[in-house]
């Protein structure tokens, strides 16, 4: 078994990818939001905006986590 470092570092390097997929998915629904809101679809553009707001939540944690393992 690697030793601890070398395990963080590996296990923090794997959760910035899916972080990194997680912020190009906000600005995707971000674009489409902004569609939607020209369009006068403002009720689906509100959902879109839920949701940016849970990835928004979800990337903060997920950050929080990779800064806490690459620290330790």
């Amino acid at each position: 078994m690697p030793d601890n470092s070398d395990y963080n570092i590996a296990t923090a390097d794997a959760l910035t990818l899916p972080l990194h997929n997680q912020h190009a998915l906000g600005a995707a629904i971000e674009e489409i939001t902004k569609w939607l809101s020209e369009n006068g679809v403002e009720s689906v553009a509100d959902n879109a905006v839920v949701a940016m707001e849970t990835l928004d939540r979800n990337a903060e944690t997920i950050t929080d986590a990779i800064l806490r393992i690459r620290q330790s």
